[in-house]
């Protein structure tokens, strides 16, 4: 059948391909925003968006909602593609595994 047109097909709003919701004291988060800039190389700049909760009088409010929407308040939570891919190591593994290559080409990077 036919896809139905008409508020149900949106186009993407602009954003980042690569949120990470960190901390700017957590080597955890460290490690995973490297990772992530290794990566991406020139293109971090407009593909990642880094939310530092402790700089932030919202980060409680954020951390606590992200919590409710991944299972877990643990920084860094990191998001590819509007979809949660785990912390730190997580994310240093997909590197390793080269997980995240694909992640990056899925989304034309």
């Amino acid at each position: 059948g036919r896809a139905r047109r008409g508020g149900q097909h949106r186009p993407h709003p602009p954003h980042p391909s690569f949120q990470v919701f960190s901390k700017s004291y957590c080597p955890y988060c460290v490690k995973a925003k490297a990772a992530l800039t290794q990566e991406l190389g020139a293109k971090a700049a407009t593909a990642m968006a880094v939310v530092e909760l402790d700089e932030r009088d919202d980060g409680p409010a954020i951390q606590a909602y992200l919590g409710e929407l991944t299972g877990g308040t643990s920084v860094p939570r990191v998001f590819v593609g509007g979809k949660f891919i785990g912390g730190g190591d997580d994310t240093v593994a997909k590197q390793r595994s080269g997980e995240l290559r694909k992640m990056l080409a899925a989304l034309g990077l």
